[in-house]
């Protein structure tokens, strides 16, 4: 089976990704790597953030990679949290980081949200990029125990339950993370 080689310590994204891959491919993580640097993401882009993740491990193990910069977007706070959704409290608390977004939202009627993500594929000293969003709007308040980050306050687009409310599987289907995922299968093919 081939190995790919996902640049990320984040379990819940690396568990996310192999169910997408349905068995594939072999998804390694940082961990399993032996890198336990811990790769700044200091771009002000998806884009930037995640080929900075996957040039690094690229250039110092010599694998293919890929890496994913992901966050949420919210129309009425011009895009915030942006490519700073996993500090935007300024701590890596999720709740911490959701408090923040609802507390600037209060009051606030437009809704409006998205998620989105970029993967870059570092293949063979190339770099491939691959986009995936979805839109929906964040609740008033958390609903939902499963997923991570900003889940239990957003709602996609077509659905009446919050991502933390879906099974992995159901996720899997319509996520951001997914969609971007998918494009960059149909690549490797």
């Amino acid at each position: 089976m081939k190995k790919l080689v996902f640049a990320t310590n984040n379990q819940h994204k690396t568990e996310e990704i192999r169910l997408a891959l349905n068995g594939q491919y072999e998804v390694l993580n940082l961990e399993d790597i032996g890198c336990f640097t811990d790769i700044p993401e200091t771009a002000d882009t998806f884009e930037g953030n995640a080929t900075l993740k996957s040039s690094y491990v690229a250039e110092h193990y010599h694998l293919d990679c890929f890496a994913d910069d992901s966050g949420l977007e919210i129309e009425a706070l011009n895009n915030e949290p942006g490519v700073y959704s996993a500090r935007y409290s300024g701590s890596r608390d999720s709740l911490e980081n959701i408090n923040l977004v609802l507390a600037k939202l209060e009051g606030i009627s437009n809704r409006k949200a998205r998620f989105k993500t970029v993967i870059s594929l570092m293949q063979n000293g190339k770099n491939h990029l691959f986009e995936g969003v979805i839109n929906g709007t964040i609740r008033t308040e958390l609903s939902g125990a499963k997923g991570f980050g900003y889940d239990p306050i957003f709602q996609p687009d077509g659905y009446t339950i919050t991502f933390a409310e879906m099974d992995m599987v159901e996720k899997n289907k319509i996520s951001h993370r997914a969609l971007a995922l998918q494009k960059m299968m149909v690549f490797l093919k």
